[in-house]
């Protein structure tokens, strides 16, 4: 039979909130927009087991819902349901087939590749979760997207399940998707739902978020944006001018050598910096429009940069990652990990060390926070790579700058040496594309602007000409400064960068920017 796995709801007996029954819960449930309902009864005889089984299948029945029973296949016999579910140590698949009547539905929970064939994978668990021992680590929702591949040809439904709720959804369904462009057929969700006092309101939510997200995902495959340089070029002065009359508040956790001239060449853009670290802040500051950059050069402050981010993901606002050094110790690949699954970073950011690290390339190596080696030979493929893979835009700074959103490459050639020559330059251009990107974010909710697919989105704004924005206002105020008489060395070439993102003007950006687009 056909199942749609959209919103496939697990029950739970033992999460109800008092006062709440097993069937008013389930049937308002079903109301809300569930599209599938599997029975977990761990703990109950089977005598119990078959009560519950059967009073869910009459009520699945009236909204026409198909059944999965967890494990026990007697009982799905004995009240004919629509399918069964195997756990990792249950029953083997093809004794399980063998047992079943024709076209009855079989999945499993997997969190690798190697499954028999079934109808349909449950991939996890995706976040921590109590409702549930688990057997296996936690994938994280970078790990879906390597088992999505490999379904890629098959007919098998895949299913993400593991902690997933309202807040997380939308970050979820979005990081899953692989290099491919295979994309979860649904959402497996136990407490959200079942531990609500309103689990119809609870159902309704998330079905929300998922129709929204699957239809601007299928648009947006079908018809994919597209750039020339003038479209580009024109985008970057429309920001200028937006972050200058709009003064965006660029909320900045980065490491303790930049804070000052971070904070510095933000204001100089005509943005409003605040360096705040406690984690008590992190949600009255991504209420207040702007952007976020995380730079974790030193990495102090772990627990804000995840409450900053899966906030900032929240509102919609842009975050934008800096992994300095990530490839210099296995704390700081394990932390960037740990990041990245978290929340969903809008730009991310790095020379071509920290980029192959993030990769886990060994192509381009690094020495602490720098680059070494000739770099990639082939690097508008492998930027394209690393921003499918990560779903954001990916910035590959160095010579020659390269910007993906994970279809088109852009590829940029300005700057001056004398970058290289003073400390946290790639920290300031992180600092440039986070304020930039908040001017793409504001642009994106002016009044009078249409909100269209935007609300299935983890952020607001074209991220791909916020990236190219702020590298080249860092860039070509390098060149602009790098020319003054009064620059002798990095000593005077550091304020003098300042003094020339200050005085940046459109003009003097289109008449230097070196832009291709590939």
């Amino acid at each position: 039979m056909t199942i749609d796995f959209s919103l496939y709801l697990v029950t739970g007996r033992e999460l109800l909130p008092p006062g709440k029954e097993y069937l008013e819960s389930l049937e308002e449930a079903l109301q809300g927009g569930v599209t599938v309902v599997q029975i977990r009864e761990k703990k109950s005889d089977t005598l119990e087991f078959l009560e519950i089984a059967r009073e869910s299948k009459i009520l699945c029945a009236k909204y026409k819902i198909p059944l999965i029973i967890n494990d026990r296949i007697d009982i799905a016999l004995a009240v004919q349901a629509d399918g069964v579910h195997l756990g990792q140590t249950d029953m083997p698949v093809h004794v399980a087939r063998n047992l079943l009547p024709t076209g009855i539905v079989i999945g499993v929970s997997c969190n690798n590749p190697d499954h028999d064939e079934v109808d349909y994978v449950g991939i996890g668990a995706v976040w921590g979760t109590t409702t549930k021992k688990l057997t296996s680590p936690v994938i994280g929702v970078r790990g879906v997207g390597p088992l999505l591949q490999a379904l890629d040809g098959t007919n098998i439904k895949a299913v993400a399940i593991g902690g997933i709720n309202s807040t997380n959804v939308l970050r979820t369904l979005h990081g899953s998707v692989s290099t491919s462009g295979h994309r979860l057929d649904g959402i497996a969700v136990v407490s959200d739902i079942v531990a609500s006092s309103e689990p119809r309101s609870a159902a309704q939510r998330l079905r929300a978020s998922l129709d929204a997200w699957v239809h601007h995902f299928d648009v947006q495959s079908r018809v994919p944006q597209v750039y020339s340089v003038e479209t580009i070029k024109n985008g970057v002065v429309e920001l200028m001018q937006v972050i200058r009359d709009k003064s965006p508040l660029i909320h900045q956790i980065t490491n303790v050598v930049v804070t000052n001239q971070s904070a510095n060449a933000t204001l100089a853009l005509g943005a409003s910096p605040i360096m705040a670290t406690a984690p008590e802040e992190m949600h009255d500051l991504s209420r207040i429009p702007g952007g976020l950059l995380i730079n974790f050069g030193t990495i102090t402050n772990k627990g804000s940069m995840i409450l900053a981010g899966q906030y900032a993901n929240e509102a919609q606002k842009p975050v934008v990652f800096d992994p300095v050094g990530v490839g210099a110790t296995q704390f700081r690949k394990t932390t960037a990990s740990e990041l990245l699954n978290a929340w969903q970073a809008s730009v991310i950011k790095g020379n071509a060390g920290e980029m192959a690290s993030l990769a886990n390339s060994n192509e381009v190596q690094a020495k602490g926070v720098d680059s070494v080696g000739s770099g990639f030979a082939d690097p508008a493929s492998f930027i394209r790579e690393i921003a499918k893979r990560e779903r954001c835009v990916a910035v590959m700074t160095g010579p020659t700058d390269w910007v993906s959103d994970g279809t088109i490459v852009v590829k940029l050639e300005n700057g001056h040496k004398m970058l290289g020559d003073i400390t946290g330059s790639g920290c300031l251009v992180g600092t440039c594309v986070a304020t930039f990107c908040a001017g793409a974010s504001l642009l994106a909710t002016a009044p009078g602007t249409s909100p269209g697919p935007e609300l299935a989105k983890l952020v607001r704004g074209n991220m791909l000409i916020g990236a190219v924005s702020g590298v080249l206002a860092l860039t070509v105020a390098a060149e602009c400064a790098a020319e003054r008489s009064d620059v002798h060395g990095s000593g005077t070439f550091l304020p003098a960068l300042i003094d020339e993102l200050y005085h940046l003007k459109p003009e003097t950006l289109l008449s230097r920017a070196k832009v291709q687009v590939l």
